[in-house]
Formats: C-alpha cells, sequence, structure tokens
C-alpha cells in the first residue's frame, strides 16, 4: 500500500515551492510515497500592517502549521528555517534541513531602472537589515515593508519605495534573479540567521528515512551555531542581532556575530572559527562575551 505523506505549509507561492522540493525528494527516496501538500494562511500572513515585532514575532509564521502537525492534520511542516522561533516545541523536533541556499541580501530596483535613486525610501522588513543599511548609507530614508515577495515587489513597482532589500535566496526559488540589481557581501549586511535553508518539522514518532537524501548534515552545523549566537541574544524580530556560519573545512566552522546595544547606538562584530563538533556552544559563548563588553 503507499504510504501518504500529508506536507504542512504557508499559503505563499515561495513557501508551496520550498514545500514541493521537500516532497520531491521524499518521492525520490520513497518512491511508494504519495505526497500531499495541505497549505494555510498564518498569523503572520494575515497581519500586514505592522511589523513582526509590533505583533508577536517570527511565532506567527508557524503557530497554525504546529497546531496541524500535533493534531495529525499533517505529518511534516515546512519553514523557511529563518522564520523559527528560538525555542520549538520539544514534541516537534526538527528533522532535517535543506541544503543552503545562497544566503545573502541583495537590493531589488524598480522594474525597468538600473540607478539606485537613494533619494527615495528603501523598503525593509528587518530591523537586522535596517541597522546594517543606516551604517552603509547613513542618509537612506528606510521604511517597513511587509507581506510576501511578490506583494513587496508589487509596492515597489507602484513607486512605494525606490528599492527593497530582499533575500536573494528567495528570490531565486521564485525564478526573479533578475530583479537583483547588486548583492550584498557578508561584510556589508550580515544574513539573518539561517537565511536560504529550509526546515522540515514532524512528530516525534515521525520515520524520517523518506528524508535520507534532503537532509544536509554542512547545513545543520551552520544553523545550529547561528540559532545559537541568536538565542543567547534574545535575539528576534525586533533585534538587530544576526549571525552568518560557513564551513571553511571539513571540521572548522568560522562564524561571524553581530551586536547591537539596546539603544542602538552601539555595534560590534566579531569573527571566531571553532571545531564544527562545538559551533553552537561556541556561539553561544561569543554572544555572551559580546554582550558582556557591549
Amino acid at each position: 500500500m503507499s504510504t501518504v505523506i500529508r506536507v504542512g505549509s504557508r499559503e505563499s507561492r515561495l513557501a508551496v515551492i520550498q514545500s514541493e522540493m521537500v516532497m520531491d525528494a521524499i518521492r525520490a527516496a520513497a518512491p511508494e510515497a504519495v505526497t500531499e501538500l495541505v497549505t494555510m494562511k498564518t498569523t503572520g500572513d494575515k497581519i500586514l500592517d505592522r511589523t513582526l515585532d509590533k505583533v508577536g514575532g517570527k511565532g506567527l509564521f508557524v503557530k497554525e502549521l504546529d497546531r496541524a502537525l500535533l493534531a495529525g492534520r499533517v505529518d511534516l511542516t515546512v519553514h523557511s528555517m529563518k522564520d523559527l522561533p528560538a525555542e520549538l516545541d520539544p514534541r516537534l523536533p526538527l528533522v532535517a534541513v535543506s541544503r543552503r541556499e545562497t544566503p545573502y541580501d541583495v537590493l531589488v530596483l524598480p522594474t525597468g531602472q538600473d540607478q539606485w535613486d537613494q533619494t527615495r525610501p528603501v523598503g525593509c522588513a528587518s530591523a537586522r537589515r535596517t541597522v546594517q543599511l543606516q551604517a552603509l548609507y547613513p542618509a537612506l530614508d528606510i521604511r517597513p515593508v511587509r507581506g510576501n515577495i511578490q506583494t513587496r515587489l508589487r509596492k515597489l513597482d507602484s513607486g512605494e519605495y525606490g528599492a527593497l532589500v530582499l533575500a536573494q535566496a528567495g528570490l531565486h526559488r521564485l525564478g526573479l534573479d533578475s530583479r537583483i540589481h547588486r548583492v550584498f557581501s557578508p561584510e556589508e549586511i550580515i544574513p539573518s540567521a539561517c537565511q536560504g535553508i529550509l526546515a522540515v518539522q514532524a512528530r516525534e514518532d515521525f520515520d524520517t528515512s523518506c528524508l535520507r537524501t534532503f537532509h544536509d548534515a554542512d547545513a545543520l552545523a551552520c544553523a545550529l551555531a547561528e540559532r545559537a549566537f541568536i538565542r543567547a541574544l534574545d535575539g528576534g524580530c525586533s533585534s538587530p542581532v544576526a549571525a552568518f556560519a560557513r564551513l571553511i573545512d571539513a571540521d572548522t566552522l568560522r562564524l561571524t556575530g553581530l551586536y547591537v546595544s539596546e539603544d542602538r547606538t552601539r555595534s560590534r562584530t566579531e569573527t571566531i572559527d571553532c571545531p564544527r563538533a562545538d559551533g553552537a556552544a561556541c556561539a553561544a559563548e561569543l554572544a555572551a562575551r559580546m554582550k558582556r563588553e557591549g
């Protein structure tokens, strides 16, 4: 008999594409499996007139999916890992992560323009991006923007903004690479923790063998270090902290962290190399030290 695996996803086009990536991998690893996509609108998708820090943070993108998973309405849920809250429900473990897509932030201009008019407002959805953009371009008028990528692009093209800063990974998965005007290096803007990585959650009793070809251990090592840094600083949507890890060889992880004081008058970045196996612990220690030293 065929095994039916129901995959829970947000309704946006990007979320569906990302869930389909997981479903393709499941069918490749377990040809007998039948996958079914179950979409739903999360609270974070419904509230678009306020920034996330004003309405509850990143957890708003996962609560409905968590409830569906606990109730048995779906068997797996797929998330952009950067949207997961720092603390996960222990009943819903992380069972797989994807290979990391390009993790950087990019500048997007209105359709038909090839010169950035820096006198017009820039749409930016996070405190992390805002702080780093202001350091690069102190005169910029940076304003919040909400909605999925297509919604933000419509706002840009209608003249509401002169540019947007978005994640390169999302544009790439949507086939919108042509909209990218320039890519910010991690030395310019440190990406969001886990940007470019997909996360799969399930109930504790789920057989994860169907995800064996999807899961990427290298991406997980980087993600756990980045999440540990953010968690140690109690970083969420309202906090401009950032962390970016990469493997410089099979056993060594390099982590760059951004710390910003509560009043946002002081910031600093620091990079460390540490054993891959100790990535999360080293990241938490770095965060704690940067916070102590201010």
